[in-house]
């Protein structure tokens, strides 16, 4: 088994994922709402965790998120305790309001 990590954007299922070599070792789903991307649930298999792959997982959703001119808005917990640490996306993020939580209900 390699220990390549990749994340890609899985436009097609709405979610970023990141491989350890071929196998899928996690996700970030998300949905886009006008010109913001909405992270409502992240899942890191139970095999790879303790190995920082959510970290790089989320890091390499946020950078792309915001090279795409989106605005992030953090529903799921990961994503917002990531961004509790990782000030370099301040400018970028939005407030999860009541609207936005209707949308994903």
């Amino acid at each position: 088994m390699s220990d390549t990590i990749t994340v890609t954007h899985a436009s097609e299922r709405t979610r970023f994922e990141i491989h350890q070599g071929q196998d899928l070792a996690g996700f970030a789903e998300y949905r886009d709402h006008g010109g913001q991307r909405i992270f409502h649930h992240t899942e890191i298999g139970e095999q790879y965790g303790g190995k920082g792959l959510g970290s790089k997982l989320i890091r390499g959703a946020l950078t792309d998120t915001v090279a795409a001119g989106m605005r992030i808005v953090p529903v799921c917990s990961f994503v917002a305790k990531f961004l509790d640490t990782h000030d370099d996306f301040a400018g970028s993020v939005d407030e999860v309001t009541p609207e936005i939580r209707a949308l994903l209900d």
